[in-house]
């Protein structure tokens, strides 16, 4: 695998520049507007930095502004755009200060989560996270590189949501917004998703075993595997990140 370093120069992958359709979302047109907007942005299918132009954004979607304008409003609530009076609406650029307080938040609630859900998960759970990574070996046998990490973050929504505390979700993905869509840039990293289906597969062997302290390890040393690979693209990408 390739070991992150200040050398490390690959271009990130951005997705497809369209924006998805609104009936694949759920809910009032100002919402799907938002989502769409929403998960562009997480994908990068909006590069930070970039400009974003409501009159294109409301052709695009055949809605009027009034949406889109609520639906930035949002946005930039959650720190994902820069609204910059007189000068325009910009997808924000990556903070590092930012990811790494997501990844210190995520770390705090997963690794409770995983030693809790250890202790006491069924054998149902278990088939349900067995079936999971039977396709996320799948997905990356195909090069299925977007569709792999939807099931990485279906896995781990899967584990929190076992802690049988309903809202640990929602908390924990406000808390990591940033990290969700930083970690996108380690995607060309060769490697690397090989290297994220082990690691799920010891947090796995773990939680088969029923070994809080395992499976504890085994979360936290899957976790702090991103900030190695997203400080060399701060330097090596810094068009990406606030000065």
């Amino acid at each position: 695998m390739l070991q992150p370093d200040d050398s490390f120069s690959q271009e990130p992958i951005l997705a497809d520049r369209s924006l998805r359709p609104l009936e694949e979302f759920s809910g009032s047109l100002g919402h799907k507007v938002y989502q769409t907007l929403r998960q562009a942005i997480l994908s990068l299918s909006y590069r930070p930095g970039e400009i974003l132009r409501k009159p294109e954004i409301c052709a695009e979607l055949g809605v009027s502004r009034s949406p889109v304008s609520d639906a930035v409003a949002r946005l930039a609530n959650e720190g994902l755009v820069d609204v910059i009076p007189q000068a325009g609406t910009y997808v924000a650029r990556f903070s590092m200060a930012e990811i790494r307080e997501g990844a210190f938040l995520r770390e705090a609630i997963e690794l409770q989560a995983i030693e809790l859900v250890a202790e006491s998960i069924s054998e149902e759970q278990l088939v349900a996270l067995r079936r999971n990574l039977t396709v996320q070996a799948a997905l990356l046998g195909d090069g299925d590189i977007p569709g792999f990490y939807q099931l990485d973050g279906e896995m781990h929504e899967m584990i929190r949501s076992f802690t049988g505390y309903r809202k640990l979700s929602a908390v924990a993905e406000s808390a990591w917004v940033h990290v969700e869509r930083a970690r996108r840039l380690v995607l060309p990293v060769d490697g690397r998703v090989a290297a994220t289906l082990a690691e799920h597969r010891a947090i796995m062997a773990a939680l088969e075993a029923r070994d809080p302290q395992a499976a504890r390890a085994a979360m936290r040393l899957h976790l702090r595997k991103l900030l190695t690979y997203l400080e060399p693209l701060e330097r090596s990408h810094p068009e990406l990140f606030n000065p």
